[in-house]
């Protein structure tokens, strides 16, 4: 594809991070001009370095003016972009900023302000999916009474989970087993959801105990497409983030595997859905129900374009541009198994509390079947600003087991220095048996606790860091460097 088949000239990036830097390349690589909005706390970022142009916007908080639609409007008009491509997170599901770009006469990249206020909107989502036929668990939605909502909770019965209707990412998610706390975690339900989202509407499901979080990504364009990319398995999660994704699920077998997929493809027809977007399940007893549809491109996408060798970004920029999908379901590519392993900055001994320090030294694995989505660089400072997810290591295989190797040793030969990070975690829950079995489900990491911790250290070992660090310091190099004068004065004296 070539510059001039898309109607815009270039593309304004409204993140941060590895995905602005991730879609920086596939714009660039199409002949596009890749622009990117930062905030100073991002000054030093590579995706600001690698753009064609950068806008500085500011905020009250770093975070706020990533959030603030008509500075990132102004910027894309100052950029001559003609298109905005959100990203996820911040205003990727925001049907309000979707319909000011498009007021704007700018190209908005993702699905219809339509799409996102029906399908972003999780209560509205349920209902829409629920009077279709489609499988939904058992639940009771506060807009459709909010006097008896507390009322119809309770009545749908323990365990219960409560959901903000708007946002995602886990927050303001409360599983409740004890029903005499139910109206104590709704208020803290709701004031997590006004917190984030300035959303407190609230609905509550059937809590399927030790399920398997199963999502479809699905692909559609503005002519009346679908298809669907296959699913991916999110089920290594930790208060509802994910942390390890794969494809393909290894709980499927090839007739569930065609039953969810249809589904999820079958949804987003209903919805008229155009652009990237992925439909969620909660799978368990080989029954699955819909859990929620992400209207945007998802953290985990590299592991689909590993199996299919598509680029999503460059889809979702065509369907953007008003052409039809390129592929029809039938020739779909499937190769080998892919892993994703989400590296955080954060201490998982310590309750997966969020780290910070300045890169002292980096260094990405390299070689067969690894990709790394990175946004970060030495030197950077890891704040506390923004999420604490720093990169993604993507390994492709064979087969299952092959991706896992290449995981392990990709994790071995990662280095960063200079804020504690969860890369040793990941192996341990790499190496774990029930891992490696694939039996896991949402829970697996409450149940297996233990590889949070740090392993003990040998008198051996410790002896040998506590020399390492010695070394390191310049006052014992100089020291150890220091030749005696007699012995200098021998000069190449040898006995």
């Amino acid at each position: 594809m070539k510059k001039r088949d898309f109607p815009f000239p270039g593309v304004l990036i409204a993140n941060r991070g590895e995905i602005a830097l991730r879609i920086l390349r596939t714009v660039k690589r199409l002949g596009l001009k890749a622009s990117v909005v930062y905030h100073g706390a991002d000054r030093d970022a590579p995706a600001v370095h690698a753009a064609d142009e950068a806008v500085e916007i500011i905020g009250k908080t770093p975070v706020a003016a990533y959030l603030d639609g008509a500075q990132i409007i102004a910027a894309a008009k100052k950029t001559g972009a003609g298109a905005i491509h959100p990203g996820y997170g911040f205003l990727s599901e925001n049907a309000g900023f979707a319909r000011a770009v498009e007021t704007a006469g700018l190209v908005f990249v993702g699905p219809t302000p339509d799409a996102i206020q029906l399908m972003g909107d999780k209560v509205r989502a349920r209902r829409f999916v629920s009077e279709r036929g489609f499988p939904v668990a058992p639940s009771a939605i506060e807009d459709d009474d909010p006097k008896t909502f507390i009322e119809r909770a309770r009545a749908v019965g323990a365990p219960l989970l409560i959901k903000p209707s708007a946002g995602g990412g886990g927050k303001g998610m409360r599983i409740v087993r004890d029903m005499t706390l139910l109206e104590q975690e709704i208020a803290a339900a709701r004031s997590e959801g006004e917190r984030y989202f300035g959303d407190g509407r609230l609905y509550a499901e059937r809590y399927v105990e030790r399920p398997r979080h199963i999502e479809v990504q699905v692909l559609g364009d503005a002519h009346g497409q679908v298809l669907h990319l296959y699913e991916r398995e999110c089920s290594i999660q930790r208060r509802f983030q994910k942390i390890i994704e794969e494809t393909p699920s290894p709980a499927l077998t090839p007739q569930l595997r065609t039953r969810i997929c249809e589904v999820a493809a079958s949804i987003a027809r209903e919805a008229k859905y155009r652009n990237a977007g992925t439909v969620e399940f909660i799978f368990g007893q080989g029954e699955f129900y819909f859990l929620e549809m992400n209207t945007r491109l998802q953290v985990e996408h590299p592991v689909t374009e590993m199996i299919t060798g598509l680029d999503l970004v460059e889809e979702q920029l065509r369907v953007a541009a008003g052409l039809k999908l390129r592929l029809t379901q039938e020739n779909v590519p499937r190769l080998g198994h892919a892993i994703e392993l989400r590296l955080y900055a954060e201490s998982p001994a310590r309750g997966f509390v969020p780290t910070t320090g300045k890169v002292l030294a980096l260094h990405w694995p390299e070689g067969e079947g690894v990709r790394v989505d990175a946004g970060i660089a030495k030197g950077q400072s890891i704040t506390s600003a923004f999420d604490p997810m720093l990169a993604k290591l993507v390994l492709h295989g064979k087969t299952r087991a092959e991706a896992i190797a290449r995981g392990r040793a990709a994790l071995k030969h990662l280095v960063l220095l200079g804020c504690e990070t969860n890369a040793a975690f990941l192996a341990r829950v790499l190496a774990d048996p029930l891992f490696e079995a694939g039996d896991v489900h949402t829970g697996y990491l409450d149940e297996m606790g233990a590889l949070a911790q740090e392993p003990p250290v040998t008198e051996e070992e410790k002896t040998k860091l506590l020399a390492a660090a010695a070394l390191a310091m310049r006052a014992v190099r100089t020291a150890a460097d220091n030749i005696n004068p007699l012995h200098a004065a021998l000069g190449a004296w040898r006995n």
